[in-house]
């Protein structure tokens, strides 16, 4: 683990390989150790770095205002690096999508997997799955909201948690309760917003992007997918990955690591 200051903030980060500059974001749910497994499938082509977002993982969180997306323009500029492949899951699918918008000049490509957006709402029915699956959970206890996150993201709305791989639990529901706490804390600061939402501005995006999703992941996840591949014009679906829910990369590295491959090999120099 290596630390750098960006913009008042301690940032945590990986740097591994060479080649043309890769960064992940990590999903709302985890931090940078959920890209694991594509670390090692790109270090060999590409320079990896994998950031925790302010306030996630390893990375401080100062009380001053700060906006994500300028976050991870604002590490590139401390690494050195001029422009770079964003790969994102869930929330960071969002803030890789926002850096697209609001500095264009600094992004070769985007490659989204169950992806969020800004601006866009979740359904009633996502609301009603929630209450179906957990149901009731008091936001302060931290150990019951990981458990519930875990319930509905990673196992997801199609399976029991007795189908899934322990280990994969387990791991998501430490790395879950660590964001929760973060997301506490990321309350009592204010945050930038990008304005307006990248919701209403998908189509200023001209690099190339790769869209995929878990076809065990929520249904609005999935139809965030098929929003985003249409709203960008440049971008390419993926088909869904079968036994995969919303923490895609970590849970079935292997078609993400081959789909990230051929894509940065295709799009980035």
């Amino acid at each position: 683990m290596t630390t750098i200051r960006v913009s008042n903030a301690t940032i945590s980060y990986d740097d591994v390989g060479t080649g043309p500059p890769v960064l992940l974001i990590h999903a709302g749910i985890a931090d940078r150790r959920m890209w694991r497994a594509q670390v090692a499938a790109l270090r060999d082509r590409h320079r990896v770095i994998a950031m925790d977002l302010r306030g996630y993982g390893e990375s401080d969180l100062p009380a001053t205002a700060f906006a994500h997306h300028d976050d991870v323009i604002g590490l590139l500029d401390a690494l050195g690096v001029a422009r770079a492949a964003l790969v994102g899951c869930s929330f960071g699918g969002a803030v890789a999508i926002d850096v697209a918008i609001a500095h264009p000049d600094r992004v070769t490509a985007l490659a989204l997997f169950g992806s969020a957006l800004g601006g866009h709402d979740w359904s009633d029915a996502t609301e009603q799955l929630w209450d179906d699956l957990v149901g009731a959970v008091d936001p302060e206890d931290l150990d019951a909201m990981a458990d519930a996150e875990v319930r509905f993201w990673v196992v997801g709305p199609h399976r029991q948690p007795a189908d899934v791989d322990p280990e994969l639990i387990a791991f998501a529901r430490e790395m879950d309760r660590r964001a929760l706490a973060a997301e506490a804390a990321l309350g009592d600061v204010t945050h930038r917003e990008l304005d307006p939402p990248a919701a209403r501005r998908l189509g200023e995006i001209g690099v190339p992007v790769l869209v995929g999703a878990g076809a065990l992941d929520v249904p609005d996840i999935l139809a965030l997918a098929d929003l985003i591949s249409t709203g960008i014009p440049t971008a390419r679906r993926l088909p869904d990955v079968p036994d995969a829910a919303h923490l895609l990369p970590l849970e079935c590295p292997g078609p993400v690591d081959a789909a990230l491959r051929e894509f940065l090999a295709d799009t980035v120099r």
